[in-house]
């Protein structure tokens, strides 16, 4: 079933509580990302959200185009047009391979990342490619996808380009506090999906600053015991919530971005917390969970944390 809705129905019509919602913009990295949405909806059995934005012609844009003899609206309406027609081609090729799932398409007239960021208020997903078509594709994360990961209210999954992971698993990383709960119970849940360990990894920096201003790395092995207990306590509830999860907890040394950017090349999921802070620490919170999403060499869901 297709939808066209302009930026008004957006938030009320285009998505449904319980839908995974992709974004599609015809580039490698969205077809990646659709075919990781497509596995994702049928291990959920729920259904599936193809969005495609068409941005609205700007108004300098608009004069422009009309000094030049092209009708802004006409050209709008092909652009809506073409994007349907994209989206049906990418439904035909998502059911050749995922049969049973049921899949909504929804064209909006509206900037890619506000329609993500307006379908993440009532979907229990948005998955996204790390780059899409534009002038610019470098190895950095894409303004779509870093806007989205930053402000969604759901959790999102940023798809990255990636070989085979070397072991399948879901790593995720934890901080013991009551602000991962979330996180951590997004990653159990991923994990019972597809049958797979799940390791959740504390970050930690103990390097001190001697007399001699020399920075030495500390050594007090109660210290990182006291991390492992925090970190089983932390894991005790859900591990009953989820009894078929295998579950290793795991203490990194080094900066979060760092220790967790290298432990995701060796599975098959990454999952990190996102907090939606104001001023100076949302800018280094959002920085981790950036850093981690670019390092990264294969799917990684940043889960928003209070």
């Amino acid at each position: 079933m297709g939808l066209v809705l302009d930026a008004g129905d957006m938030d009320k019509e285009a998505t449904t509580p319980h839908t995974i919602v992709v974004g599609v913009d015809g580039s490698d990295d969205g077809r990646r990302a659709v075919n990781w949405a497509a596995g994702q909806a049928t291990l959920e059995h729920i259904t599936l959200t193809l969005l495609h934005a068409v941005p609205p012609v700007e108004a300098l844009a608009s004069s422009y185009l009309m000094g030049a003899g092209v009708d802004p609206i006409a050209l709008e309406e092909e652009s809506l047009t073409a994007a349907r027609t994209a989206l049906e081609a990418e439904v035909e090729r998502v059911l050749r391979t995922h049969s049973s799932l049921t899949v909504k398409t929804v064209v909006v007239h509206r900037d890619p990342r506000d329609a993500l960021l307006a379908a993440s208020l009532t979907a229990s997903l948005v998955v996204v490619g790390s780059r899409g078509l534009g002038m610019f594709t470098s190895v950095l994360l894409g303004s779509v996808s870093l806007a989205v990961t930053r402000e969604a209210a759901c959790p999102v999954v940023v798809v990255r380009p990636g070989g085979e992971p070397r072991r399948p698993g879901v790593l995720v990383g934890a901080d013991g506090t009551a602000s991962s709960v979330a996180v951590l119970e997004f990653a159990f849940r991923q994990a019972s999906l597809r049958g797979v360990p799940l390791t959740v990894a504390h970050c930690f920096w103990d390097a001190v600053v001697v007399g001699d201003g020399i920075r030495r790395e500390a050594t007090d092995e109660l210290a990182h015991e006291d991390l492992r207990m925090l970190m089983a306590e932390s894991v005790s509830g859900l591990g009953e919530k989820f009894p078929d999860v295998q579950v290793h907890t795991d203490l990194l040394r080094g900066l979060v971005d760092a220790s967790l950017g290298e432990a995701a090349e060796s599975h098959d999921l990454v999952v990190i917390g996102c907090h939606h802070r104001p001023n100076l620490s949302r800018l280094i919170w959002g920085s981790v969970a950036t850093t981690v999403v670019e390092r990264a060499h294969g799917p990684v869901a940043v889960v928003p944390q209070q």
